[in-house]
């Protein structure tokens, strides 16, 4: 309706004012619409690039996690195990590993959806989409919840009391695997296939920290979309002259024609907006909850667990 209104304003005072003098040579604005063209796609590309980086890393993620649950399943054993321990004490170690690293995953996702000012999930309109349609579940329960689940009480504690928890998470897998080299359930070949697979899922979360942490940078942002506002401000000037030609009347075509044109730039524009921050909880996000899920599901059948949860499913259509 805005795009319409913009279009008809000029269009009114040129036919029925009969100011003929408002109307703008063509070439200009097309040379201006090119450039905006130009901006508009390297803006898109660059959104895009976010996008599908932030999906690479979470199935690095998805991929690591599978190689550490068969680590941990096959490196400790009563087996290969140097000094004797039960059946049901390497059982408990390697639930113990394993829900920590599901912790883990867990803190990282609810690290990712913490809002950050420059995010556009929080403007109005994309707000009221998202309470209508979907839900994100780092934005309505409490990670500490989810933390309990999967940490002991101790742990817990000690994790809830330092600023990056997914990092402090996995210093404690750190420190149980050399305590697993130290009893002898591990010697020093697995100890450092293990650490590798930790120092990976390190890799990992600062990838996804480098992209949540550093926006697209501002000065794009901003020149952006006040080209695309000057573009669609001078566009209707630029096209009357053009349906004038086409004969009486027809100059009225210039509305509808300016307000496709405008609502084909303002539509790119708000595309690429949407996939600038792809872990804030949009519609169009990396679903790393439902990703997160596919893991835990994926490990705990690994060591044949009955506990396990059901699949994230969508919602309208909207996998988060």
């Amino acid at each position: 309706m805005a795009l319409l209104i913009v279009a008809a304003i000029p269009t009114v005072i040129y036919d029925l004012c009969g100011c003929k003098w408002i109307a703008v040579p063509w070439l200009p604005i097309a040379l201006l619409g090119t450039a905006v063209a130009f901006m508009v796609g390297f803006k898109n590309n660059a959104s895009y690039d976010r996008l599908w980086e932030g999906r690479r890393i979470w199935g690095g993620i998805v991929n690591t996690s599978r190689v550490w649950g068969v680590m941990v399943k096959d490196f400790i054993s009563v087996e290969t195990a140097k000094t004797p321990h039960s059946e049901q004490e390497i059982k408990a170690i390697q639930m113990r590993l394993i829900n920590r690293h599901i912790a883990w995953m867990t803190a990282l996702r609810y690290q990712l959806r913490v809002p950050k000012e420059w995010e556009a999930i929080k403007k109005v309109h994309n707000a009221e989409y998202k309470k209508k349609w979907f839900h994100v579940a780092e934005h309505e329960t409490k990670m500490e919840d989810e933390l309990a689940k999967h940490l002991s009480p101790d742990e817990l504690r000690y994790v809830m009391s330092k600023s990056n928890k997914a990092t402090q998470i996995q210093a404690l897998q750190s420190k149980e695997v050399k305590k697993l080299l130290s009893l002898g359930l591990i010697e020093d070949f697995r100890h450092m296939e293990m650490m590798t697979t930790i120092s990976e899922l390190y890799n990992h979360q600062g990838a996804a920290e480098r992209i949540k942490n550093f926006p697209y940078p501002r000065q794009y942002a901003t020149l952006n979309l006040w080209f695309i506002k000057i573009f669609i401000l001078l566009l209707p000037f630029g096209m009357l002259n053009e349906f004038q030609k086409l004969g009486d009347g027809m100059v009225y075509l210039s509305i509808p024609f300016s307000a496709l044109a405008g609502w084909v730039f303002t539509t790119m524009e708000k595309i690429g907006e949407s996939s600038e921050n792809p872990f804030e909880g949009g519609p169009n996000d990396v679903p790393i909850t439902s990703m997160a899920r596919t893991i835990e599901i994926d490990l705990l059948e690994m060591f044949d667990q009955t506990n396990i949860p059901e699949p994230t499913k969508a919602t309208h259509n909207i996998l988060t």
